[in-house]
C-alpha cells in the first residue's frame, strides 16, 4: 500500500525540479505502484484537492491542532488519510466540534512536520494548481500508455482527474473514449487569450463573431425538465445562492441543456454594477430572499454545449450559437454582432465600453469549445492592459502605512516549472480597506518573516493595471511591469488561473 509519506515525497522532488520531463517521469512512477482503490484519493492529493471537496476547516482550527502535538514518524497510508477526510465530511449532529477536533489531533499525532504541513494546505485547497494537474495527467498518460490527447479529451468531459485515472488503468483508451457530457456534472469553461487591438483580436480570428465582455461572474447552467442546477466556473454549485437564474432556466422551452455565461447585478439604468458588488450576491449562503430583493441578478449566456440530447462541445462555434438563439432568448443572450472587418471590430469594442462593459471577445466562428484550455478561437480586448497574477511577498509599510503589509511582490505562472516568475512591485491603488484585509491574508500565508519582508505561499490572485512592459536584468524573467498598480483582489481565482510568463513575453513582443 502507497503511503502518505510516499505522496509527499514525490510532490517535494516535483516542486524541486524545473525539468517537465522530471516531473512526469516521477509522477508516473508512483501512480504505477498505486492500486486501483488507492488511485482517486492519491490523484486528488497529488492534484491538491480532495474527493470530499472542501471540510470547511480553517486555519485557525488546523493551527491549533498542530501546535499541541509533537510530531513523530508516520506510517498512514493513503486510504486512512482519504478515510480520515470522509469522517470528517460525515460528522453532523450535536458535539461535531469536540468530534472534529478528535478526528483531527488522531490524525495530526501519527504525522511527520512535513506530513502536517501538506495535508493542512491539503484541507485549506492551498495546493491545488492547475500546472501540477497538467504535469499528472501526463504523467498518468505515460503510465498507462495512453495517448495523452485521449486523456485531455476524457478530461474535457469528466473534469475530474481521478475518474479519468482510474478508467485510463482499468480500461485504456477504450473506456476513456466513452466519456462524454453528463448532465449535471459540470465541464470547465473554455477561457479566452488577449489581444491588445480588436483589429489584432480579429486578425487572429477571422471569420469571427464579437461578444460583449461582461464584468461578472462565471456560471454553467445544467437542466434536465425542471431540474435546474447552477455552477460556478469551479464546479462548485451555486443553485441555492441564485434563485432567479434557476428560475429563468425553468423558463427556457429544451427539455436538456448545458449552457456557458455570466451573472451579473446591474444599475437601475442597465449598466453593469463594479464586480466586487455582484460577488456580494454570487458568494452569499445566507439571507438570499432579502439579498434578492436588494441585489437582484442577472444571466447572459454565450455559448450552448449541449441541448436535447445532441453534444455541441466538438461543433462550430457558428452552430453553437445558433444552439443557443434557438433555446434561449434574447434577453438573456450576451449582445453579439457579425463582423465582417476590423474597423467593424474596433466600432463593437467602442460600443461595448460605452455601455459600461470591460471590453470584448472576438470568436471564430469555426473554433469548438475547449473545455479547461486558453484557446485561440476566443480572443479577449480590454482597453486598459491588465493582468492577474500572484504575490509572492510583501514589504511592511512606512510612514502613513506603518505596520501594514504595503508593497506587494508579483509574479506570473510558469506550467513548465510549475513556479512564479518575478515581474515587479507595486504598492499603488490601494486604499486603506484593502491595506487592512491584504494584511491580515497575507499573514496567514506567510512562510518567512524578516523586518522588511513578508514571503508568502503563492496562493493569492490581484488583477493588475500597468502601462507598459520593459526589459529588465533585475528580474528572472527578464521583463518587468512600468506603473503597475492593483486594481482589484480575485477571490474569484485560484492561482492556477493567473497569467503565465509566456502570455506576458507575447504581450511584450506584440508592441516590440
Amino acid at each position: 500500500m502507497v503511503s502518505l509519506a510516499d505522496i509527499v515525497s514525490a510532490s517535494r522532488e516535483v516542486a524541486a525540479t524545473r525539468s517537465r520531463t522530471k516531473k512526469i517521469a516521477r509522477f508516473a512512477d508512483l501512480l504505477r505502484a498505486l492500486s486501483v482503490e488507492e488511485l482517486p484519493a492519491a490523484i486528488g492529493f497529488l492534484c491538491g484537492e480532495l474527493q470530499q471537496g472542501r471540510l470547511g476547516l480553517g486555519h485557525r482550527a488546523l493551527h491549533q491542532v498542530r501546535a499541541e502535538l509533537e510530531p513523530r514518524a508516520s506510517e498512514v497510508t493513503v486510504l486512512e488519510l482519504d478515510a480520515v477526510f470522509q469522517a470528517l465530511e460525515d460528522l453532523s449532529g450535536k458535539g461535531v466540534a469536540s468530534e472534529r477536533e478528535r478526528l483531527l489531533a488522531a490524525l495530526y499525532a501519527r504525522l511527520t512536520t512535513e506530513e502536517r504541513d501538506f495535508v493542512t494546505r491539503l484541507i485549506l485547497g492551498e495546493l491545488r494548481q492547475g500546472a501540477l494537474e497538467s504535469i499528472v495527467l501526463d504523467a498518468l498518460a505515460q503510465a498507462t500508455k495512453v495517448r495523452p490527447e485521449v486523456i485531455r479529451k476524457a478530461m474535457l468531459f469528466a473534469g475530474n482527474a481521478a475518474e479519468v485515472a482510474v478508467s485510463a488503468f482499468r480500461g485504456g483508451e477504450a473506456e476513456l473514449g466513452a466519456f462524454s457530457i453528463e448532465l449535471f456534472r459540470p465541464l470547465r469553461p473554455m477561457l479566452a487569450q488577449s489581444a491588445k487591438s480588436a483589429e489584432e483580436a480579429f486578425t487572429r480570428t477571422m471569420p469571427a463573431a464579437i461578444e460583449y465582455k461582461l464584468d461578472g461572474a462565471r456560471i454553467q447552467l445544467h437542466k434536465l425538465g425542471d431540474r435546474v442546477a447552477i455552477y460556478s466556473r469551479y464546479g462548485n454549485e451555486l443553485s441555492d445562492a441564485l434563485p432567479e437564474i434557476v428560475e429563468l432556466g425553468r423558463s427556457f422551452a429544451a427539455e436538456s441543456l448545458v449552457l456557458d455565461g455570466e451573472v451579473i447585478a446591474l444599475r437601475e439604468d442597465g449598466r453593469p454594477q463594479p464586480f466586487q458588488v455582484t460577488m456580494q450576491r454570487v458568494g452569499r449562503k445566507l439571507g438570499v430572499a432579502a439579498a434578492r430583493s436588494e441585489l437582484p441578478l442577472r444571466a447572459f449566456f454565450f455559448d450552448c454545449m449541449y441541448l436535447d440530447r445532441v453534444v455541441f462541445v466538438e461543433r462550430s462555434n457558428a452552430e453553437r450559437w445558433q444552439a443557443l438563439a434557438s433555446a434561449v432568448p434574447e434577453r438573456a443572450r450576451v449582445p453579439r454582432v457579425d463582423v465582417s472587418g476590423a474597423e467593424d471590430a474596433e466600432s463593437v469594442l467602442q460600443a461595448a465600453l460605452a455601455s459600461g462593459n470591460e471590453g470584448v471577445v472576438v470568436k471564430s466562428l469555426a473554433s469548438l469549445y475547449e473545455a479547461g484550455r486558453r484557446g485561440v478561437g476566443w480572443v479577449k480586448v480590454k482597453p486598459a492592459p491588465t493582468l492577474d497574477l500572484v504575490v509572492l511577498a510583501v514589504e511592511w509599510g512606512s510612514g502613513r502605512r506603518q505596520g501594514v503589509l504595503s508593497n506587494l511582490h508579483l509574479g506570473a505562472r510558469d506550467p513548465e516549472s510549475g513556479g512564479f516568475v518575478m515581474l515587479g512591485k507595486t504598492f499603488k491603488g490601494l486604499t486603506d480597506a484593502t491595506l487592512k484585509w491584504q494584511t491580515e491574508k497575507l499573514l496567514e500565508l506567510a512562510t518567512e518573516r524578516t523586518e522588511w519582508l513578508v514571503k508568502v505561499r503563492p496562493e493569492l490572485v490581484v488583477e493588475i493595471a500597468f502601462d507598459g512592459l520593459q526589459k529588465s536584468s533585475t528580474y528572472p524573467g527578464g521583463l518587468a511591469l512600468r506603473f503597475a498598480r492593483v486594481k482589484r483582489y480575485r477571490d474569484d481565482k485560484p492561482a492556477s488561473d493567473a497569467d503565465t510568463i509566456q502570455f506576458v513575453r507575447e504581450l511584450f513582443d506584440r508592441v516590440q
